[in-house]
């Protein structure tokens, strides 16, 4: 029997009151303050283009350059865009002028300056759809498919805490190896690949026969992108998902998500990351 004290801190009791300690391990643990607002002055910098991106490439950033890349792919020249990078890992985030667009200092913010006054959105879910709206695609406008799409676009957004403050944390990024943890958000993780799994053997997406922000919510979480980066495709096993590894293939062969996926991203192998993106041609620079 597996002793469920092993690898586990021993003689913690929760204070009657929580009180911040003067330290924290692991990535970001320094980082981490249990008050909002602006730590220190800077202005985001506009670009020349109406729609401002800030942002990282992590999953979440991803859904929104995948979207403005599709939109272009599709024709809608309007969704041309900048994309500063917001580095978390420095602090970027906490920046007056970026706390100013997002008061919950998390990427992805944007700002859309062809309204008048300007528009502040953040939140990935949120920007996905106003852009959707924006420009009046990959959001259906059927009842039941649209319904369809926010249903899976809600459960992502109510997902992704699990996988990634969840299992990403305690699994890749944490001091110290915490088993409770690690197979309570294991077990959940699972679950949600099986979620996707099942309903995709019998929908080619996940709105049924349409490509829609649904997809490009989920797919940036998904076992090629997500799990990769904590190192855990062998863990959870994905390979036995494979409705959702069909469903995952094809969305990652389309030439707008191959281009929106490396968008704001700082780091990989040649070619896979462009910090900053101001106009297509800054793609071109890749393959020189």
């Amino acid at each position: 029997m597996t002793d469920p004290s092993k690898n586990q801190p021993s003689g913690y009791v929760p204070a009657k009151v929580w009180n911040k300690k003067e330290a924290y391990g692991g990535q970001f643990g320094s980082m981490n303050q249990p008050v909002s607002g602006a730590r220190f002055e800077r202005d985001l910098p506009v670009g020349k283009h109406p729609l401002q991106l800030y942002s990282q490439g992590t999953p979440n950033g991803q859904k929104v350059t995948i979207l403005l890349e599709e939109l272009l792919a599709a024709g809608h020249a309007g969704a041309e865009y900048d994309a500063w990078l917001i580095d978390i890992f420095k602090g970027d985030q906490f920046g007056s002028g970026f706390v100013g667009v997002n008061p919950n200092s998390k990427i992805p913010a944007l700002v859309d300056h062809s309204t008048d006054p300007i528009t502040k959105v953040f939140e990935s879910g949120s920007i996905l759809v106003y852009l959707a709206e924006r420009f009046g695609a990959f959001l259906p406008t059927e009842p039941r498919a649209r319904t369809a799409t926010f249903n899976w676009l809600m459960w992502q957004m109510g997902t992704a805490p699990f996988v990634g403050g969840g299992l990403g944390h305690f699994y890749a990024y944490a001091p110290f190896k915490i088993e409770y943890a690690i197979d309570r958000y294991a077990m959940e993780t699972k679950r949600q690949l099986h979620v996707l799994d099942t309903h995709l053997a019998s929908h080619e997406y996940l709105a049924g026969d349409q490509y829609t922000i649904a997809d490009m919510a989920v797919w940036p979480w998904q076992p090629g992108s997500l799990y990769g980066v904590y190192n855990a495709h062998e863990f959870l096993a994905v390979e036995q998902y494979t409705h959702l590894l069909r469903w995952y293939k094809a969305i990652g062969s389309r030439p707008a998500v191959a281009r929106g996926r490396i968008v704001n991203r700082t780091s990989g192998a040649p070619g896979e990351f462009l910090r900053e993106r101001h106009d297509a041609a800054d793609f071109d620079t890749l393959r020189r």
